[in-house]
């Protein structure tokens, strides 16, 4: 978590130098890199030691695919993370700050259930924000991946579609 927000930090604090909009950084990963992405936009918790707090660590926008966003005591993985769950956990964590986001998950995810998809989409909302939540009938986890090239190029449209409706592609 730390890398992850101090990568997001170093980005923006850099964005000039590599021709970056600071204010049009987006984070997103698949499973474990999901859960990394999700929670730079909703812990306040990690951050390293040192760095220049006045430089924000969150992204501007989430693409998740199948992401692990629940670590509370009926999430995955809790026992990893029991002491600290509630700081590590998205789920538990969204508020007004969270980006919109985008999540891809297949209806037979053996890691992440339907309702933890629509619990995200429905406390995204919940505080003014945009979700979008795409689920993907008899698709387990990962399927997004380039195994099946219809689906792939399904969620390619999908992700294109959300990042110019935020202003990230034209």
């Amino acid at each position: 978590m730390k890398d992850a927000k101090s990568a997001v930090r170093w980005i923006r604090k850099n964005a000039l130098t590599y021709n970056i909009d600071p204010e049009r950084i987006a984070a997103g990963g698949g499973s474990a890199g999901g859960h990394i992405a999700a929670a730079t936009g909703t812990s306040t918790a990690f951050e390293e030691d040192g760095e220049d707090k006045s430089i924000s660590s969150w992204p501007n926008l989430l693409v998740l695919f199948n992401p692990v966003i629940d670590n509370g005591p009926d999430g995955y993985g809790h026992s990893r993370v029991k002491g600290y769950h509630k700081q590590i956990s998205p789920l538990h964590n969204i508020t007004k700050e969270t980006p919109n986001s985008i999540f891809f998950l297949g209806s037979t995810d053996n890691l992440i259930p339907v309702k933890t998809g629509e619990d995200w989409d429905r406390r995204i909302k919940a505080v003014g924000k945009k979700s979008e939540l795409h689920i993907w009938k008899g698709q387990g986890h990962g399927f997004f991946n380039y195994r099946n090239k219809v689906i792939f190029d399904e969620i390619l449209v999908k992700m294109d579609a959300f990042l110019k409706s935020a202003g990230y592609l034209k």
